[in-house]
């Protein structure tokens, strides 16, 4: 079995880590650094008897990522008081939900950005309320700025000048040239409060729906077994819950325009990591082995493998977000900007 398929089968079945040998293990945590899993992984094995120096490295990364998920959050928080004198909710998206509402993803999982959800009519008030808490510009090309303000669904990144911290603020949660249109205003409209402490969370539902549309609809996959990872977790702990989850989902997907990307992510998900469905939700698409080729595209040294097959979600990435009567002015002004040496 390959390195990245024994990844998947670890986080299915941590018990079948029990019967690896020290290689295996090199070439175990070697994919799954690669695919940001590291974390994951090791909390899954947390209760394995395992030789002394594997508990004692995987011990470590449970340590780091613990300490990752308290930046985190109070990363969150800081956004909060930023944003609170505006009367603007600070709506959490990604990985600092999970681990803000301690949902089932959240052990392990690592947190790059924070990403945060705003009504569109109150960004610009958002974005100087930032600036005026310590945050800057990460992009300084006037080019990458007025692309980011007319086509994205996020204003440029920026970071908090003594933290060293990123945030995303979306306003939507796909690229307003992208073929589905995901209704944002509904989005915000349905968000519920995490806990008491002034932190909102996207509706169960909407949970699904953006993190499918994040997989399928917007990306070359790269990174996708964790965000697949959030599915399984997110889909088995919601559907636990209610009953009635699986028609709400699709209802709530069909109105964001986004049910085939929820579907495809669905199946993917069951494919990988067994996550139980409905008789319903079991009709596939030939093209779904292409994903999951896509998705399981490393060696055991973690290094990316099936060229072809990623050049191929590349293309399809970009021709996702924006027509080809747009992309190709874009990508010629990008080409060109890199060959005079600027930021790209």
């Amino acid at each position: 079995m390959s390195a990245v398929r024994d990844l998947v089968a670890v986080l299915r079945d941590p018990a079948v880590a029990l019967a690896f040998d020290g290689a295996r293990w090199t070439r175990l945590l070697s994919v799954a650094r690669a695919e940001v899993l590291d974390g994951t992984l090791a909390h899954r094995c947390a209760d394995l008897a395992l030789p002394a120096p594997i508990a004692a490295m995987l011990a470590d990364i449970r340590s780091a990522s613990e300490t990752a998920t308290r930046r985190a959050v109070w990363e969150a928080e800081m956004a909060r008081r930023a944003l609170a004198p505006l009367g603007v909710a600070v709506i959490l998206l990604k990985g600092t939900t999970y681990a803000a509402a301690g949902l089932d993803p959240a052990p392990g999982r690592q947190i790059g950005d924070l990403d945060i959800l705003v009504p569109r009519d109150r960004i610009d008030a958002v974005e100087a309320a930032l600036l005026g808490n310590g945050w800057e510009w990460v992009k300084q090309d006037d080019y990458d700025d007025a692309y980011y303000r007319r086509w994205m669904h996020e204003l440029p990144p920026l970071v908090h000048s003594e933290r060293d911290r990123m945030i995303d603020v979306h306003h939507t949660i796909l690229p307003l040239t992208a073929r589905p249109t995901p209704d944002a205003a509904a989005m915000i409209a349905d968000a519920v409060p995490i806990g008491d402490g002034g932190l909102m969370m996207l509706s169960r539902e909407d949970m699904i729906c953006h993190a499918a549309a994040h997989l399928i609809a917007d990306g070359d996959l790269a990174g996708g077994l964790r965000n697949l990872w959030d599915i399984d977790r997110l889909l088995r702990q919601f559907a636990s819950d209610a009953p009635d989850f699986w028609d709400r989902l699709a209802t709530r997907a069909d109105r964001h325009d986004l049910g085939p990307a929820v579907a495809r992510a669905v199946r993917l998900a069951h494919r990988l990591y067994a996550t139980p469905l409905p008789n319903d939700w079991h009709k596939g698409a030939r093209s779904d082995a292409v994903f999951v080729r896509r998705l399981l595209a490393r060696n055991g040294w973690g290094q990316e493998t099936h060229g072809v097959n990623r050049f191929a979600f590349y293309v399809r990435s970009h021709l996702l977000r924006m027509p080809l009567r747009q992309l190709l002015p874009h990508l010629a002004t990008k080409w060109r900007k890199r060959g005079l040496g600027g930021t790209g």
